[in-house]
């Protein structure tokens, strides 16, 4: 099971107000390229997000349906995706000083991916989790009120010595 951990400067209520938006899911989970219907209950459990993943014109439509959803600390959804297969992705957030703690943890459950050797798919899933993890480090920040001081893409562009540009 791959596990990934990212320390967010915002709140678990910020974290969730980007996971309770299903319309957002394609703008942080790698691989989801598209919505076309969420339903009005998201994220409670049984709810559902039809999305697409791929790159366009070869574009898979499938689902992901949320299994259990405490806000704001844990949501548990299978994400189906075939003929690749499904997985469960369970997301907990735990607050941490001012900020936050997010774990993501995903399993293959079904399909292809689960007879791969497990630390094979880890290495895969451990990636492509990390750069999911750090998209929605950017909306969840980016939405939350400029409280708690520079979000983690100011301070990547800071540590970067990209400079910040001014349109007048």
């Amino acid at each position: 099971m791959a596990r990934n951990v990212r320390v967010l400067k915002c709140t678990p209520d910020d974290v969730f107000g980007v996971l309770g938006d299903g319309w957002l899911y394609p703008s942080w989970v790698v691989g989801a390229s598209r919505m076309r219907e969420v339903d009005d209950s998201w994220p409670l459990a049984g709810s559902e997000l039809h999305h697409s993943f791929g790159v366009w014109p070869a574009l898979i439509n499938d689902k992901t349906v949320v299994e259990e959803c405490i806000p704001p600390r844990h949501i548990v959804m299978r994400a189906r995706g075939w003929p690749i297969g499904e997985a469960r992705v369970t997301i907990d957030v735990k607050p941490r000083g001012e900020g936050c703690v997010v774990r993501l943890q995903e399993e293959a459950i079904a399909g292809p991916g689960r007879w791969l050797p497990e630390p094979l798919m880890d290495v895969a899933l451990h990636w492509r989790n990390d750069e999911t993890l750090h998209r929605l480090a950017y909306l969840a920040e980016g939405r939350a009120i400029r409280r708690l001081g520079a979000t983690s893409a100011e301070q990547e562009m800071a540590d970067s010595g990209e400079e910040e540009t001014t349109i007048t």
